[in-house]
C-alpha cells in the first residue's frame, strides 16, 4: 500500500469511523440515484437499506447535508434541466423524471433555479440556435 492510500485510510477512519453508516448513506444514494424517476419514500429506502427511517434521515443529513427527499428533488430538477435542454416538453420531462403534476414541478423548478420551465427551455433554446 502506498503512503496516499494509507493517508487516505487514516482520513477516512477520522472522518468516517462507521463503515456501516457509510455504506447505508451510501447505498441509498445510489439507489437514489439510479431510480429517481419512480416513486421514493423514506419508508421505502429505509426497507431496502435495513434500517429505521429516523436512523436513516439523521445519517443522511449527516453525511450528505439534506435529507433524501431534498436530495432526490434536486435529483430530478438536475434532469429536468438536461431534458428540457434537448427540446422535450414540460409535461413529458415533468412525468419522465417522477414528478406527479406539472405545477409542483414548474414551483419547484423556479424555486431552484430562479425560472420557469418554460422561460429555462425558451433560453436553453435561443443559446443552441446562437451556437449553430
Amino acid at each position: 500500500m502506498t503512503d496516499y492510500f494509507k493517508e487516505i485510510s487514516r482520513i477516512k477512519k477520522i472522518c468516517y469511523p462507521n463503515n456501516g453508516q457509510l455504506d447505508t448513506v451510501i447505498g441509498t444514494r445510489h439507489y437514489i440515484n439510479i431510480h429517481y424517476d419512480k416513486e421514493l419514500n423514506l419508508n421505502f429506502l429505509s426497507h431496502i437499506r435495513y434500517t429505521s427511517k429516523f436512523h436513516l434521515l439523521r445519517l443522511f443529513k449527516r453525511y450528505y447535508g439534506q435529507t433524501p427527499k431534498q436530495y432526490l428533488i434536486d435529483k430530478r430538477l438536475m434532469k429536468s434541466k438536461e431534458l428540457l435542454t434537448s427540446g422535450q416538453g414540460i409535461a413529458d420531462t415533468c412525468f419522465d423524471v417522477g414528478f406527479g403534476s406539472p405545477s409542483s414541478f414548474s414551483t419547484l423548478f423556479k424555486r431552484k433555479f430562479g425560472l420557469k420551465p418554460t422561460e429555462f427551455q425558451k433560453r436553453a433554446t435561443f443559446a443552441k440556435s446562437d451556437n449553430i
